[in-house]
């Protein structure tokens, strides 16, 4: 289930690598990126978000929500990240991810490592084209947006498409029994 505060924590720790700034289109693609490979290493996003087609690529829905200013749930996300600014965003004070992070895991934080590792130094735009290139899942929405399906991810990164669904089917069951489980407090 998508994790308002854990996702805050991602886009902060990748700020803090970039020095503290970076402009949101780089940040939403690192963070797409993050969650693709951690499908790819553990089979599950580290966000849990749905994620979508459009224009500048493959987006994760609810945290392009948060980037964009969503007041309905900033609460750790407003504490970390400040309003974009000039199209870019940048941590609110200082963050520090010995004592900050608490929802991250250590293979969360490997797997973010290593997405700021390959693709840290490229610019906005360039990681933006690179996904246009790269990730087979996203399709041109036509100034739209259209779903992307887990299982359409999972066969983009290698898996054959029984085992794309079987993946895709445990990640569906996996949200549906942590919304019962939220429902229930």
């Amino acid at each position: 289930m998508f994790n308002e505060s854990k996702v805050a924590e991602m886009a902060a720790y990748l700020l803090l690598k970039s020095g503290g700034r970076m402009p949101y289109l780089k940040l939403m693609k690192l963070l797409y990126l993050a969650d693709r490979e951690s499908m790819a290493r553990y089979g599950f996003p580290i966000s849990d978000d749905h994620m979508v087609s459009m224009i500048h690529g493959p987006v994760l829905s609810r945290t392009l929500n948060l980037m964009n200013g969503d007041s309905r749930s900033q609460a750790k996300w407003g504490q970390l990240i400040s309003a974009p600014i000039s199209y870019d965003l940048a941590l609110r004070g200082l963050f520090n991810p010995e004592s900050d992070i608490d929802e991250l895991s250590k293979a969360d934080l490997e797997v973010l490592d290593a997405v700021w590792q390959q693709f840290g130094h490229f610019g906005a735009f360039p990681l933006r084209d690179y996904t246009h290139e790269h990730c087979a899942e996203w399709v041109d929405p036509d100034g739209s947006s259209f779903p992307i399906s887990p299982k359409t991810v999972f066969m983009a990164i290698g898996d054959l498409p029984d085992v794309a669904e079987g993946k895709a089917d445990y990640l569906n069951s996996r949200r549906q029994l942590a919304q019962f489980l939220s429902s229930m407090k």
